[in-house]
């Protein structure tokens, strides 16, 4: 063989290269002795002698290795197919057992032959009477031929598992099918299913689905069940299955009762994990009208706890009281308007926030420790904008920046300080976006108001500078676009101690 096509055999794997190979040549093999050699307290003992099991392995060719896998595969599909007779011999036993003592019949006549689709074959003696009387398909089939005395020979071919056809047929034979069934897994009787429909075995169909009834079923079983069950459209028999999954035609309206339920549980509970309990990401989804009614029954209990707020004592004890039930509204009312924008209904949200004139009020004419969690909410809002996650019209952010601005900077310091998942950057930025959404007449408005805020507070405010900035090199700098900006002007905004 030229030593081209040698060395192309060696890099494609077909042949193993010499130079590369573990096993020791006769001319290179070194003689053993007895004679002990000493060795220095720093040095490690030489390695013990290599037997059989501890030999490396020598460098495999390509050829070998898929060699050694085809093997290694042949023989897992021999051990399964032996296994699979195994069990079918058991299964015409079984028949045979059957046929005889529970039916009193001899020798078959009719000769079945099941045939998979990798063209695996099982014959059986089966009878015409147990066939016909328990099998519509086998009684059309085999009314053709209605000679005494005839064997019929009958051959079902392609089919997915010869094992389970087997069984069914021995099922025919059996008195008590649902006590045959108890202890087999669900994907088994799923597997019996199909075949009891395929040839009309209806008493196989029903007790098949007495066990599914009757049994639990795991997520990935659960799925197998619908799938196969709409797949055989078996209607009426199978009702008393699918009601553990599906809930009857039109029960939209019975289906928002129940959300509305859970979820006014959960703004009711006092445990803040009650929400977290409550995946509202499911793919349940609950309607907007729902969803909305909770937004304005919190609102509503909003007013009334500020209304008293209004009208306490500091001196009353129950004052922490108050504080917690205004907070746990306002977070409820937050966890809700977060639903809202993760399911894209929060813009009419934005409109009824800034209609919340008569609560505005309120919230300005009580102590910041009350009301601070309640700007949460518009923070919230500003966020989102500013994100475009809600999309509204230019005079609906007006109108919730003109409501509810000067509560949220007022609010600002405490809500930094009473919670630490209040994020400063995040609620800046929102704020900052959104202004910035607005017209430049209205730009202006907000942020010369703010300007003169900030440098009186300072950290106690929201710091906009670079919305700020932005509004003014749209207001001046770009007027005069043709004039080239030479000034380099930076607005830099410093804090004093007062």
């Amino acid at each position: 063989m030229a030593s081209r096509e040698v060395s192309t055999m060696i890099k494609q794997g077909f042949i193993s290269d010499p130079t590369l190979s573990l096993s020791s040549s006769p001319s290179r093999t070194t003689s053993t002795t007895t004679t002990s050699k000493l060795y220095s307290p720093s040095s490690s003992p030489p390695p013990p002698p290599q037997t059989e099991s501890t030999r490396p392995i020598p460098n495999q060719t390509l050829f070998e290795m898929m060699s050694e896998e085809h093997l290694r595969d042949s023989k897992a599909i021999e051990e399964s197919r032996k296994k699979t007779q195994t069990r079918i011999a058991k299964f015409l036993d079984e028949l045979k057992t059957r046929s005889s003592n529970d039916w009193g019949l001899r020798s078959g006549d009719v000769r079945l032959t099941v045939v998979s689709r990798d063209g695996h074959r099982v014959s059986m003696d089966v009878h015409k009477r147990v066939l016909s009387e328990k099998s519509r398909f086998f009684a059309e089939k085999l009314s053709q031929r209605k000679e005494k005395g005839v064997s019929h020979t009958v051959e079902i071919s392609e089919c997915d598992d010869v094992e389970v056809y087997v069984e069914t047929v021995v099922l025919m034979y059996s008195d008590d099918l649902k006590k045959r069934l108890i202890g087999e897994n669900v994907n088994k009787v799923l597997a019996l299913l199909q075949v009891s429909a395929a040839i009309m075995f209806d008493a196989g169909i029903s007790s098949c689905l007495e066990y599914l009834e009757a049994v639990p079923w795991s997520e990935d079983e659960e799925e197998k069940v619908l799938s196969l069950l709409c797949q055989l459209e078996l209607h009426g028999s199978m009702t008393e299955v699918l009601q553990r999954v599906l809930s009857e035609p039109s029960t939209s309206v019975r289906t928002d009762d129940i959300f509305l339920k859970l979820l006014s549980g959960v703004l009711q509970a006092k445990d803040d994990k009650a929400q977290d309990s409550f995946d509202y990401n499911s793919r349940f989804d609950v309607s907007k009208d729902t969803l909305y009614h909770l937004c304005h029954r919190c609102l509503c209990s909003l007013v009334l706890c500020l209304s008293e707020a209004m009208c306490m004592d500091s001196s009353r004890q129950d004052r922490g009281v108050l504080m917690a039930e205004i907070a746990r509204e306002a977070d409820n009312l937050q966890w809700l308007v977060d639903i809202l924008i993760d399911k894209r209904m929060a813009n009419d949200f934005v409109k009824l926030w800034a209609d919340q004139k008569e609560l505005a009020e309120l919230h300005s004419r009580i102590p910041t420790m009350y009301r601070h969690e309640i700007s949460r909410i518009t923070a919230q809002l500003c966020i989102a904008i500013g994100r475009g996650n809600i999309l509204v019209p230019k005079d609906s952010r007006f109108s919730l920046l003109s409501t509810w601005l000067d509560a949220l900077y007022e609010d600002f310091r405490w809500m930094r300080r009473a919670s630490r998942s209040v994020d400063k950057k995040l609620i800046e930025e929102g704020l900052g976006q959104t202004i910035l959404t607005l017209s430049l007449r209205q730009q202006q408005v907000i942020l010369l108001n703010w300007f003169h805020r900030f440098l009186n507070k300072g950290d106690d405010y929201p710091n906009i500078q670079r919305a700020f900035e932005v509004w003014w090199r749209r207001a001046f700098i770009r007027q005069y676009g043709d004039v080239p900006d030479s000034s380099n002007m930076q607005i830099t905004i410093c804090n004093y101690p007062t």
